[in-house]
C-alpha cells in the first residue's frame, strides 16, 4: 500500500482549479475537486495505474487523466508524490 503526498505546487493547482470552476458554480467545483482527489486515492492500491508521461519517457514520472486534467505524480517504491495537476489544453511549463 502506497503513501501519497502532495507538493505545494499541486495543492496550489487544486485551489486554482477550484477557484476557476467556482466562478460558475461552487457546487460543481467541489464535485470536480472530489473527483480529482478520488482519482489520486486510487494510487494507494494501484500505484502503477497511471501511464508514463510521454514528454518525459521516465518510468517514475506518471500521469492519470481526469476530464481535461493531467495529474502528474512520481512513483518511488511505497511513496507517491503528486507533482502537478495540469489542464491538458495548456502547454506544460
Amino acid at each position: 500500500m502506497a503513501q501519497i503526498s502532495w507538493t505545494k505546487k499541486s495543492l496550489k493547482d487544486l485551489r486554482a482549479i477550484n477557484d476557476y470552476i467556482s466562478l460558475d458554480s461552487s457546487f460543481y467545483a467541489a464535485r470536480f475537486i472530489s473527483k480529482l482527489i478520488s482519482r489520486v486515492d486510487q494510487l494507494i492500491e494501484f500505484p502503477e495505474s497511471g501511464r508514463m508521461v510521454p514528454e518525459k519517457n521516465v518510468n517514475e514520472i506518471r500521469e492519470l487523466i481526469e476530464g481535461n486534467y493531467r495529474i502528474f505524480y512520481r512513483l518511488q517504491k511505497e511513496k507517491i508524490t503528486i507533482l502537478r495537476i495540469h489542464n491538458a489544453a495548456r502547454r506544460i511549463k
